[in-house]
């Protein structure tokens, strides 16, 4: 399913779903960029055709890019101006960008219940450190799935050490006060979670421990994926400091502190936000996270669920006017909150 919906396509504006959508603390996920110097094999690529597919088949590429460095400024100036506050900037890698040190140094205001977020897998941290640390980022998220390099090859298919995402962690936590972990919970790290966790724990850095969701994408690997209960079975015998949160959008999380410092696990089990449209969805089935982000990618589209291509807006043509391309994306998330899309 992969058929772009055009931006004439929009109906009348209604505000309303896109404003309650951002009053859930809903996601703007900014992807910068579609390619990655490493390829972990669980990689959905935002929707996008993901780096370790187009290692093993050449034939299948990613979007190609549209945007410059002012169009992603303009998209995410409308949406913010729109209601959405909460930017998140991913990839594949996002410092992998041509235009990433352009847009992320030129970022607006967030104000002051807004936040920006760069998603990240470490490796080039240190090398783009001198301008990172000028950016008004206020929070990293490094991806460490992984603990050795014998995992981080079987992971990611690199010959990148282990050495080179701690060292980025390292430069993160140089620049900015917010760094977080995250880590998809596999049979490849299986034997490494709690050496991850302590890692973390011994920097007084959150993770987030999370169930590998299913996409088309990785479905051939399905059986890497293991059970939270494992880790959930661990950090319980750490603290007794434990509750679920399943308000706002997306999927629900069971939340530990451990000395204070805050562990969460993202697992199928809990509640996720599901509206109008996820009503008669044929891959509902699959589903663990609900709407919980906003997709914009590279390729000048914007797309309101993962597993969902033929909901993706194309939003090009209006980039030279934002009120426009606010209005439209903002009656998509009414169509597809109303089911009607």
């Amino acid at each position: 399913m992969n058929t772009t919906r055009p931006v004439a396509d929009a109906p009348a504006v209604d505000w309303t779903a896109l404003r309650n959508f951002a009053a859930l603390r809903g996601q703007l996920r900014v992807s910068l960029t579609p390619r990655c110097n490493i390829a972990c094999f669980f990689c959905h690529n935002e929707d996008d055709v993901p780096p370790p597919l187009t290692r093993m088949d050449r034939s299948q590429q990613p979007r190609a890019r549209v945007y410059r460095a002012e169009h992603f400024l303009t998209v995410i100036s409308s949406m913010m101006t729109a209601g959405l506050k909460r930017v998140y900037f991913t990839g594949g890698e996002p410092l992998n960008s041509p235009v990433a040190r352009d847009v992320l140094t030129a970022l607006p205001p967030s104000g002051p219940d807004g936040s920006y977020t760069l998603i990240t897998n470490g490796t080039q941290v240190r090398t783009h450190q001198e301008w990172l640390a000028r950016t008004p980022l206020d929070k990293v998220k490094v991806s460490l799935h992984y603990f050795s390099d014998e995992s981080l090859r079987a992971i990611a298919g690199t010959r990148i050490g282990i050495d080179t995402v701690l060292d980025g962690i390292d430069a993160s936590r140089e620049m900015f006060e917010r760094v977080e972990l995250n880590c998809l919970l596999l049979k490849e790290n299986v034997h490494e979670v709690k050496s991850i966790l302590k890692f973390a724990l011994n920097r007084r850095m959150p993770v987030q421990f999370i169930e590998l969701v299913p996409t088309d994408f990785n479905d051939g690997r399905a059986d890497t994926a293991i059970s939270a209960e494992g880790i959930i079975g661990h950090l319980r015998t750490l603290t007794q400091d434990e509750h679920v949160e399943v308000t706002g959008v997306g999927q629900g999380r069971r939340v530990f502190r451990v000395d204070g410092v805050e562990i969460d696990v993202i697992h199928r089990d809990l509640g996720r936000h599901h509206v109008g449209q996820c009503g008669t969805c044929p891959v509902r089935t699959k589903c663990v996270e609900g709407f919980w982000a906003l997709r914009v990618d590279h390729a000048g589209g914007i797309q309101p669920c993962l597993l969902r291509g033929d909901l993706r807006l194309d939003v090009k043509d209006a980039i030279k006017e934002p009120e426009r391309l606010a209005s439209a994306v903002a009656g998509h998330i009414a169509q597809f909150t109303e089911g009607t899309l």
